[in-house]
Formats: C-alpha cells, structure tokens, sequence
C-alpha cells in the first residue's frame, strides 16, 4: 500500500506522558485497533480519526503517514477489500 501509517504507538504517547490505554480512549478508538494502525495492518484510517490522533499527540499528518513507492494496481485491490480504522 503506497500510504504506510508510521506511528509509534510506544513512543509518542510516552513523550506526552500518556498510556497506550489513555491514547486509545482520548482519540476514540479501541486499544485493539490502535494495535493494528501500529503494527501497518491497517487498510484505511478516517479522516476524523487521523484528526483526533494529531490532536492528541500534538502532531500533523505527515507525522502519522507516509507514502511508500508500491503496486498501485494491487494496492486498489487491498483497498477494496479492506476496513477502516476508527470512527
């Protein structure tokens, strides 16, 4: 997938003094899907999501994201059949 979601679910909220559990509750999300942006399984994430995490962490986008040179033609196909994250 060319968009790779590069956070770092251990660190950034250690740098501002918060838990794993207290990131997941303050963004809105489950610690189960906070696991799967961090470990790349995610397939999509919601802009409002992607939004409460910058929030949160204090962050920008490109700080969460980054583009990966890729197979554009399968990369269509994951994203057809994959779920998004949050919301």
């Amino acid at each position: 997938m060319p968009i790779a979601v590069d956070i770092d679910i251990d660190l950034m909220p250690a740098r501002r003094k918060m838990s794993v559990g207290e990131l997941a509750d303050r963004v809105g999300i489950t610690p189960a899907n906070l696991a799967v942006l961090k470990n790349g399984r995610a397939k999509a994430v919601r802009f409002a999501t992607l939004a409460a995490l910058c929030e949160v962490l204090d962050c920008q986008p490109g700080d969460l994201l980054r583009w990966e040179a890729g197979d554009a033609a399968g990369d269509a196909a994951e994203e057809a059949a994959g779920e998004a994250v949050g919301g």
